[in-house]
């Protein structure tokens, strides 16, 4: 973006018209490039997308470490049964971010949306509305505009590491960027995009970042999948009519505080929280040999 330092700018300068149609121009113009330029660009992270959702669900995926794997796959067959109680779209949306990001856990080529450990949420939500919804590739990939616009000023005012600001700073990010996403692929406008996004961040407020053995897997996959959950919930209540009493610029400056204020021991050092359960520490031994929490 060129210098819009806040979505509330954004929403402004967008007017009337599509919130991922502005950014698109924007982007364009300050990259110097036409705007098909950077549409391909942007297809091209939505093909490493679709891949990475693909291999995610294949039967027998295990990670590197052998911690993780295949419950994508499980998920996948369960939503086949009719029996979930979220429905065809949320299950599925659910099996895919879960699979995505184990397909990350596996070492697979995926785009970090905005980081590694939140990877699975965003392509889970725009490929699901594809599936679904019948919404086109184009517009599916237009709406990766409007989640990039919330990401990079969520980044500049607070941010999107787990180091820095614990999950909400992932997994919470990810949620806004899909739930703005899936608002405007539903035909929501700009603001009830922002709406969406600013719901699905505070849902998610005071994450803690507590990888068990210091890997992006336990809990970071089964986060993923609950982050699709919660950007579902946002974007819906957001087409309903329903806004958030607390600006979204304003939801995104209290998550960098909040960062600031949760300890180190729960910013992705594996010191506390989860990590540091009995069962996070006796993972660990076996993997690397030692029982002590580092």
């Amino acid at each position: 973006m060129q210098s819009y330092l806040s979505v509330a700018e954004i929403v402004a300068a967008c007017g009337d018209g599509k919130l991922s149609d502005f950014v698109l121009k924007d982007q364009a113009a300050f990259m110097e490039i036409s705007e098909e330029k950077v549409f391909s660009k942007m297809k091209e992270s939505f093909e490493v997308m679709k891949n990475s959702a693909a291999e995610g669900l294949k039967e027998g995926l295990r990670s590197v470490s052998d911690l993780s794997g295949g419950d994508g796959y499980k998920m996948a067959k369960f939503t086949l049964t009719g029996k979930t109680i979220a429905g065809s779209f949320c299950a599925n949306a659910t099996a895919l971010a879960v699979g995505i990001q184990e397909y990350n856990a596996a070492m697979g080529k995926i785009v970090a949306t905005p980081t590694a450990g939140s990877c699975g949420i965003l392509p889970a939500g725009v490929i699901t509305m594809i599936n679904e919804h019948g919404i086109s590739e184009e517009d599916a990939i237009m709406s990766l505009f409007t989640a990039g616009a919330i990401g990079m000023v969520i980044a500049q005012k607070a941010t999107v590491s787990g180091a820095q600001g614990g999950c909400q700073a992932e997994c919470g990010s990810a949620a806004a960027m899909t739930a703005g996403a899936l608002v405007e692929m539903m035909g929501g406008n700009a603001s009830q995009v922002a709406h969406a996004a600013a719901i699905a961040l505070q849902n998610l407020l005071g994450l803690v970042c507590d990888p068990v053995a210091g890997l992006v897997e336990v809990p970071c996959i089964l986060r993923n999948g609950g982050g699709i959950a919660i950007a579902i919930n946002a974007a819906d209540l957001a087409l309903a009519g329903v806004e958030s009493v607390i600006p979204l610029d304003e939801v995104i400056s209290a998550m960098g505080e909040v960062g600031q204020a949760i300890p180190e021991s729960l910013r992705e050092t594996s010191l506390g929280g989860l990590a540091a359960t009995p069962t996070g520490i006796a993972i660990k031994e076996r993997l690397f040999g030692t029982s002590k929490v580092t």
